[in-house]
């Protein structure tokens, strides 16, 4: 329990219907609190959803891989029965010309043996370590791991808050969807408080209750709040709060990372590509869809992130996007791409108005400021969701549920 029989008869407003925003909701719902969550998109979930009718394999529109089962979620699964797969993918890089199950170097292994990591990003890591121009595409999939562009992720954040992680290294897979997780053992549970389309403008904490108001004109009022919006909205000061969030607050939001991201899911008649592989000039990685998955169909990731994602996402149309991918592809594989396509799909998290990029990443210069945007304000509003997260678990939607339990925490001693 994290409140305290009957100690807490106080009404929570928690804004956004992501991972963090419904796990906070399953977990208030349990013990009897009254809450009500206010998302601004049309539907639930948040970064998480998924795709249906594109493919006889169920693919997830958005988080699809559990990062550790020593987690929040690791224990949702085995409590729920839920099938998953650790991911035993091969991984091969595209590299000088030619795929190869391995190459001379890599630049992670350095990473995790340096003593001293300077405040750097990782392309001038990179640099100072005599990489050549032939690593430049399997350095920019090492830092679109991260959500992140080579030029601004940090070598020595990255790999501190990495440090931190405890959820275990090992991925897996869903049968389903990690989607269908949260909507077959959670939704279900809190869907009848959950209000769609309502796009929060001002939240109003002068006075004794919250005042929040919407796109519409709706007030609403809470005794406290959890916003759980991603920190690109917070960045871009979408939320007007009265009185106005300390300056230092607010300079946190902006020292922490938050690219672009795309996942383009390409259909293809016959299988002619490997598990994963990394180096691909348009993008940087490529992943088979089948692994854990039961169906006929043949499905390859395009995972894309950073400035890759950012300049497919600048072209006129969803066709050119896929043509520059299947150009990719058929450099790779001798032009096998364009002959054995079908169809594709595109998500471009960067184009979501409520979204607008993957996950947040540690900027060169983050420093703590991870530690400031978590902290509350006046005893009434929390903040939560995986940018929030302080224990090396951002990024993850295990992180982001743990961001709603630590919140709560907070708010039960406020």
């Amino acid at each position: 329990m994290i409140f305290k029989e009957g100690s807490f008869n106080k009404k929570v407003l928690i804004i956004g219907a992501g991972a963090a925003g419904l796990y906070a909701g399953y977990l208030l719902k349990a013990e009897g609190v009254d809450f009500q969550i206010l998302e601004a998109s049309d539907k639930i979930g948040g970064r998480l959803g998924k795709i249906e009718g594109f493919s006889d394999l169920p693919l997830d529109s958005g988080a699809e891989w559990l990062h550790g089962k020593r987690s929040i979620m690791g224990e949702l699964v085995k409590r729920t029965g839920t099938k998953i797969k650790r991911d035993k993918s091969k991984e091969f890089y595209w590299f000088e010309g030619k795929l190869r199950k391995k190459i001379p170097r890599y630049l992670e292994d350095e990473l995790e043996e340096d003593d001293h990591l300077e405040d750097i990003s990782f392309k001038e890591y990179a640099e100072s370590k005599d990489y050549g121009e032939e690593y430049t595409y399997i350095i920019e999939q090492l830092a679109g791991d991260y959500g992140a562009d080579s030029t601004e992720l940090s070598a020595k954040w990255t790999l501190k808050e990495e440090e931190a992680y405890s959820a275990g290294f090992k991925d897996y897979k869903f049968r389903d969807t990690y989607f269908d997780l949260f909507e077959k053992h959670i939704i279900p549970e809190i869907e009848d408080e959950i209000q769609l389309n309502t796009v929060v403008k001002k939240i109003d904490y002068s006075g004794d209750r919250i005042l929040v108001e919407d796109a519409k004109g709706k007030s609403y009022e809470a005794d406290k709040l959890m916003l759980t919006v991603p920190v690109s909205v917070l960045q871009e000061g979408d939320i007007m709060f009265s009185p106005p969030l300390p300056q230092e607050k607010s300079d946190a939001f902006q020292k922490i990372g938050m690219g672009a991201g795309m996942k383009v899911f390409l259909k293809f008649g016959q299988k002619f590509y490997e598990g994963y592989v990394a180096g691909g000039k348009v993008c940087a990685a490529y992943a088979d869809e089948s692994w854990a998955k039961k169906g006929e169909d043949h499905v390859l990731l395009a995972f894309v992130m950073g400035k890759q994602a950012a300049y497919l996402s600048t072209l006129e149309s969803e066709q050119k996007i896929v043509e520059a991918l299947l150009s990719d592809l058929d450099e790779i594989y001798g032009g096998q791409a364009s002959a054995y396509f079908l169809a594709a799909h595109v998500v471009d998290w960067g184009k979501h108005p409520y979204i607008r990029g993957a996950y947040s990443f540690s900027k060169v210069g983050i420093g703590n400021a991870r530690e400031i945007a978590a902290q509350p304000i006046a005893g009434k509003i929390f903040f939560a969701g995986e940018a929030m997260n302080l224990n090396g678990h951002h990024q993850t939607v295990h992180g982001a549920a743990e961001t709603a339990i630590q919140q709560l925490i907070r708010m039960s001693n406020s």
